[in-house]
């Protein structure tokens, strides 16, 4: 309170100076003026005398509305100092015994800058970056930074580098732990390993905490046993519930298999946001080989580079650029041709199984599965996705259920009509409709057999898609050229 009073005396001691001023340098300008008039030449003191009126102006208007300015200080303050206040009572709840621990952070020198073809995903986690920065901005509207961000992908799409880019935009610690790490062999050892790390982030804050392969560590508690594994996520838990969005700690987290976390891991309050990070198309390794490629000497025919690279994730795009390389400096060549692309690809193929290298029968077989999956869903589809949007909904009506197993099988039928012949594309496409007939038989009692509920699915698809196979061919197109359909395409 003493305070607040002194510093409402300082405001009206500086109104009072700053008009004070204003008025005494007006009647001097004024006076050199009548004693020197005979000697005025330009412009320069009729500006000076309309300044110092402009100053004497704002002075008194300030002075009139000096309660509404105190307010808006004193409330700037305030805000300040809550978020310092915050930081300084998480900073004060850590014990020495968590802080005695060898993590450390580390200061990211990664900005979004150095990440190419991920333009969706930026502009979600530019908020977080603007919290960091500015945290004043989003608390004085009583809004809190979400605790927790969740990216899924495959392997190799560049989760981790996302994370750092972040911290390194933020300008804030940089904490970085694997799923694996806290999965120890002695009882209570990895629930202490979590306990140091958040313990070591809240000292920190601003901080991030990055958790990679958050499966390993994070899988759903079966309820039979109470090994190391479940008191490691259980610490987990406690520790995300821990704190507030407000505390200046974010986790973020990467995962191949959201399928298998726990739930009490997605709930709201601990991931509160999902970012799912895809197989780059045709514009994002066009923008992330111009990026790796940058600064180097090459005579590369980039569209073709670009649409011979269908499945590479952003990491293979650099293996292969990587290679290529050496096999330049092998051959003694200063510059890099397709020819050098040619054999790291192979070493890619052959060596790497988990990259989907396609020629382009290939191609189209999975363009036309794709394209029929999003005109059967009318949703948004890429080439590599391994889903499909399907109605959730809390009570499913039994054509609901139905629809979600055509969208299952969309891609299967296509291809068969299309293709007149049969194709093994994805055995998970058969489990999800095979499990959703099953529920529609057995859990609900909404039909009496799953093997003819399915075939009538199919021959319903075969009849849709048969009808309407140009507009199929249509989207299958434009799969091809851009590995992506929007819902404006459909």
């Amino acid at each position: 309170m003493l305070q607040n009073s002194n510093n409402n005396k300082n405001i009206d001691k500086n109104f009072k100076l700053m008009a004070l001023s204003a008025v005494v340098l007006l009647v001097l300008f004024l006076y050199t003026i009548y004693k020197s008039s005979s000697h005025i030449q330009d412009s320069s003191y009729y500006i000076g005398v309309i300044f110092l009126f402009f100053l004497l102006f704002l002075a008194l208007l300030l002075k009139a509305n000096q309660e509404k300015v105190r307010k808006f200080l004193n409330k700037n303050k305030s805000t300040k100092s809550a978020f310092n206040e915050e930081l300084l009572k998480s900073r004060a709840s850590v014990s020495n015994e968590e802080l005695s621990t060898n993590i450390s952070s580390v200061s990211s020198n990664v900005s979004f800058k150095d990440i190419a073809g991920i333009n969706e995903i930026k502009e979600e986690l530019e908020e977080i970056v603007d919290f960091l920065n500015e945290p004043n901005k989003y608390l004085k509207h009583g809004v809190k930074l979400p605790k927790g961000v969740l990216l899924v992908g495959p392997p190799g799409v560049g989760k981790t580098l996302i994370a750092r880019a972040v911290a390194g935009e933020a300008d804030v610690p940089f904490f970085y732990q694997s799923g694996a790490s806290f999965v120890q062999i002695y009882v209570g050892m990895g629930a202490k390993k979590v306990r140091e790390l958040f313990a070591k982030a809240k000292q920190s804050a601003p901080a991030i905490v990055f958790i990679d392969e958050i499966d390993a560590v994070g899988k759903a508690r079966s309820g039979k046993s109470n090994d190391e594994r479940e008191s490691t996520l259980n610490e987990l838990l406690t520790q995300m519930d821990g704190f507030d969005g407000d505390s200046g700690v974010i986790v973020i987290a990467a995962t191949n298999k959201i399928e298998v976390l726990d739930d009490a891991l997605l709930r709201a309050g601990r991931f509160d946001r999902r970012l799912h990070v895809g197989l780059p198309n045709v514009d994002d390794r066009r923008k992330i080989l111009e990026l790796y490629l940058n600064g180097k000497n090459h005579e590369l025919d980039l569209e073709k580079l670009v649409n011979s690279t269908a499945g590479f994730s952003s990491a293979a795009l650099a293996t292969l650029i990587n290679e290529a390389m050496l096999n330049m400096i092998k051959r003694s060549s200063k510059i890099l041709d397709m020819d050098d692309i040619e054999v790291a690809k192979n070493k890619l193929e052959f060596g790497k199984k988990q990259v989907k290298i396609l020629d382009e029968k290939q191609k189209e077989i999975l363009s036309i599965y794709q394209a029929s999956k999003a005109y059967i869903s009318k949703s948004k589809v890429a080439l590599f996705d391994e889903g499909v949007s399907k109605i959730n909904s809390t009570y499913p009506s039994y054509q609901e259920l139905c629809e979600n197993i055509k969208r299952d099988l969309a891609g299967i039928i296509g291809v068969e009509v299309l293709k007149k012949e049969k194709y093994a594309i994805s055995e998970k496409d058969l489990q999800n409709a095979k499990k959703t007939a099953t529920d529609i038989v057995e859990t609900y009692d909404m039909a009496n057999n799953v093997d003819d509920l399915l075939d009538d699915i199919k021959n319903i698809l075969r009849a849709e898609l048969s009808q309407n196979s140009a507009e199929v061919n249509r989207l299958k197109n434009i799969m091809i050229q851009n590995e992506v359909i929007t819902t404006d395409d459909i």
